[in-house]
Parts: C-alpha cells; sequence; structure tokens
C-alpha cells in the first residue's frame, strides 16, 4: 500500500490489490483442507456443488463485505457502527471467529514450515512418512515451536508496517504456486499408475451420494477458503479506491480462489489413488500425498522445497490478513495503539496454539461438549474450533451482513457503494434473491446440519 494516512492508504494497483485478496484467500483452506473434504463429500458431486455455492454465494458476499469496508473506511467493527451504532457487534463476531481460526490456522501453518525446512535439510521422511507425521505432529515441543515461528513473523511484519512487501512478492509466488500445482497435477496423471481412477472419482459425478451434508460440506469449505464472513473483505475493502469496479474484483477474486482449490484437488487426491494412500486420513492428507509424489521425481527434492515454501507464502499472505483484523480493531476501535494492538492479537492466537497443538498429542484425550439433536458429544479441541467457527459463527456472520445490507444499510445505499454511483452498473432483482433468500436459506442448512436436524 502506498505511504499515506490510514484513512487514505490505497493499493498501489489494481492487480496488486487481486493478488492480496487472493492471497488471503489462497491458503491451507484451498491446498490443505479442500482435497480431504472433496474426496470425503463424495468427489464430483461435491466439486460441482462448491463450484455452484461459489457462484451463488461467495461472489455476493466478496461484494457486500468489501463495499461495506470501503465505505468507511475502517476496523471490521466501525465500518458497521458508521452505518448503524448497533450494528458494531456483527464486526465482533468476525473478529472472535478469524482469532478463533488462527489458533489452529496457525499451528497446521508450522506443519507446513516444518516439512518445508526438512526439504532444505535433508528431504528425507523416511520409509514410514504416516510415521514421520505422526510422530512430528503429536510431540509435545516441536509443533509449537514452529507454530509460534510463524506467529512472531507475522506479527512482526504487521508491527513495523511493512506489508507492502506481501502486495510485490503476491505478484510473482501466487502465480508460481498455480503452475506448481499444474505440473504435479499432470505428472501425477501421465506418469502415476492408478491416478486416473481418482480423477475419474474426482470429477465425474455420483448423484446418489448427494445429501444436506454435502451441501453443508461444500457451504462451509466455501466459508473457510474463500474468506467470507471473517472480516477479510471489509479490512481489505477500506482501502480500495473509489474507482475500482467492485463486481468484476469480486468476480476474480472467486475466481482466483476456485483455481486453487480444484487444481489441488486435482493434484492431490488422483495421486492419492495412486499411492495407495488413505485419502480420508483429513489433515494428513497434503502431507503424505506430496512427500510422495516428490519422492518419485527426478529433482523432487528441489521441487518440494519450492512447492513447500510456496504454501508458506500462501499461508503469511493469508495471516496478515487474517491478524489484521483483529489488530486494526484493538488499534483503531478499542484505541490500543499498534503496538499494543498487535501484542494483544499475539498473545490470543499464541496461547489458543498452544492448546491446539497439544490437543494432537499430550492433550488429545481433552474432549470438550458438542450438543447436537441426538444428544451430547465429545470433540477434541482442533475438530470443536474447526467445527464451532466453520459452522456457527461463519454462517451467522454471512447471514448478517445480508440482513445488514437488505435492511439497515438499505439496497439503494448499497448500490451506491458497490456501484460507485452507478458506473459499473445496477442492483438487480438477482442480486436481491441473492441477498435476502438464496444464502441465508444456504447459511440456515448448514447450521442445522451441524447440529443434526437435517442430513
Amino acid at each position: 500500500m502506498s505511504s499515506n494516512t490510514k484513512q487514505t492508504q490505497q493499493w498501489n494497483s489494481r492487480f496488486g490489490y487481486l493478488m492480496v485478496a487472493a492471497g488471503a484467500s489462497i491458503g491451507l483452506g484451498n491446498i490443505w483442507k479442500f482435497p480431504y473434504l472433496a474426496y470425503q463429500g463424495g468427489g464430483g458431486i461435491f466439486l460441482i456443488v462448491y463450484i455452484i455455492i461459489i457462484a451463488l454465494m461467495a461472489h455476493p458476499m466478496v461484494e457486500m463485505e468489501t463495499a461495506i469496508g470501503r465505505h468507511s473506511a475502517s476496523d471490521t467493527v466501525t465500518c458497521f457502527e458508521n452505518v448503524n451504532k448497533k450494528w458494531g457487534f456483527v464486526g465482533w463476531i468476525a473478529v472472535v471467529c478469524t482469532l478463533m481460526i488462527n489458533m489452529y490456522y496457525v499451528v497446521i501453518g508450522g506443519w507446513v514450515m516444518k516439512y518445508a525446512a526438512q526439504y532444505i535439510i535433508s528431504g528425507d521422511f523416511g520409509s514410514d512418512k504416516q510415521a514421520f507425521f505422526t510422530n512430528f505432529t503429536t510431540s509435545t515441543v516441536e509443533p509449537i515451536v514452529w507454530a509460534l515461528i510463524l506467529l512472531a513473523f507475522t506479527c512482526i511484519m504487521l508491527l513495523f508496517g511493512i506489508t507492502n512487501v506481501v502486495e510485490k512478492l503476491s505478484k510473482v509466488l501466487l502465480p508460481a504456486l498455480f503452475v506448481f500445482l499444474i505440473v504435479c497435477g499432470i505428472w501425477a496423471l501421465f506418469v502415476t499408475d492408478g491416478a486416473i481412477e481418482g480423477l475419474k472419482y474426482y470429477l465425474l459425478p455420483d448423484f446418489s451420494k448427494f445429501n444436506f451434508s454435502v451441501f453443508a460440506q461444500a457451504a462451509t469449505q466455501v466459508l473457510f477458503s474463500v474468506g467470507i464472513g471473517w472480516g477479510i473483505f471489509t479490512t481489505l475493502g477500506a482501502n480500495i479506491p473509489k474507482e475500482n469496479n467492485l463486481r468484476s474484483d469480486a468476480i476474480m477474486v472467486s475466481v482466483f480462489d476456485t483455481l486453487a482449490a480444484v487444481l489441488a484437488g486435482f493434484v492431490i487426491i488422483p495421486s492419492a489413488f495412486a499411492a495407495g494412500v488413505d485419502v480420508q486420513k483429513g489433515p494428513a492428507l497434503i502431507f503424505l500425498v506430496m512427500t510422495d509424489i516428490f519422492s518419485k521425481l527426478p529433482g523432487g527434492r528441489i521441487i518440494g522445497i519450492c512447492f513447500f515454501l510456496a504454501i508458506i507464502f500462501a499461508v503469511i499472505s493469508s495471516l496478515f490478513t487474517f491478524f489484521e483484523i483483529a489488530i486494526r480493531t484493538f488499534e483503531v476501535k478499542c484505541k490500543l495503539g499498534r503496538k499494543k494492538g498487535t501484542i494483544l492479537t499475539a498473545v490470543i492466537i499464541g496461547i489458543g496454539n498452544i492448546f491446539v497443538s497439544l490437543g494432537f498429542g499430550a492433550l488429545s484425550g481433552v474432549q470438550l461438549p458438542w450438543l447436537d439433536v441426538s444428544g451430547m458429544m465429545k470433540l477434541g479441541l482442533y475438530d470443536w474450533l474447526d467445527s464451532f467457527t466453520g459452522y456457527i459463527l461463519l454462517p451467522l456472520g454471512c447471514w448478517l451482513v445480508c440482513l445488514f445490507v437488505a435492511k439497515v444499510w438499505g439496497f439503494k445505499e448499497y448500490e451506491k457503494e458497490l456501484t460507485n454511483n452507478g458506473k459499473h452498473g445496477r442492483i438487480t432483482l438477482y442480486d436481491k434473491i441473492l441477498t435476502m433468500v438464496v444464502v441465508p436459506v444456504f447459511m440456515v442448512i448448514v447450521i442445522l446440519n451441524v447440529f443434526g436436524f437435517i442430513k
């Protein structure tokens, strides 16, 4: 961003903003989480549902959140309060949700750093890659160290205000990540036996597998992957020039994010089939599959280094925005200043990181209550945080944003901001139906599903 005052800071170029916005969206949600959810959700049918939800929900939500942010050019809470003082709680929900997501997101990001370091040091993960992964993630100290290194690096960068580097690097490294995914996918298909069966499973839909759970999983993954309901686009939108076309920007961000997720599935699922890896291993999947692929590639160690470094950048570029949501709120709304706001954010997330990391090992026996229609059940720390944020707070936040735009801000005022007083089109009946009916209904289905009312 340019070095003007906080109220007038703007991205140096539209392409720079799009790359940073895509960088905020493209991260672990696309490359780490999407492939195993796509497999568990039935492959091709999950992919079709996911793309439909992107078009009907992600695109309008990015438009709304970005317009809210640009209109007020402030922190996530104040953006809502500037329209109506009583609606600041919507921003606080986003802040709390993002802080909780970061409690496990940073831990997984630390795993990626460990794998990148292992490739740099030796490239040796032993004959049993599952054992290597399990021994590392369940150990008491090392995963926490990697998580805290990532946490400290992100906060230092934000504290000293040098995040303009992200805009420059995004223009190079995000396209590089797409290239790595394409190359790995092509190799998996044409060199590895059995990959074609995985590709068929991934691309060819079996409509008999469709149910509300598949829909809810796909919708929740869209929320997590694109980053709607977090406060990401209200935060980024605060720095967008008035002349930018928010509608086309929202389309581009949604397309970039979807392409990254689809490509990741294109690499991971066929490769897992070919390698005989249990694709339902969930969080472990990418680490097992990619290390197997690179071990068989000529120059695999170099490619492994580049691949995991590219993912680290995707993680860090996401974390800059994720952390900024809370930091700016503490700085501006709570009047703590930049330094104290950053420290408070780091402390909250860091404490969460320690507990979540231990939840995979020493505290794996700690179970938190989760109530659904069938009664009380228990979830581990990571699963509880993932369920509470992804299936309750994110849908609730989206539902409230729709209500805010339709009933509080009003479509007339929203249209002025979104279209720059009509220069970029008009709000149509279709747009209003998406805002008042389609997105809210989708969110209700997600919430009802997680509590077991519909399956």
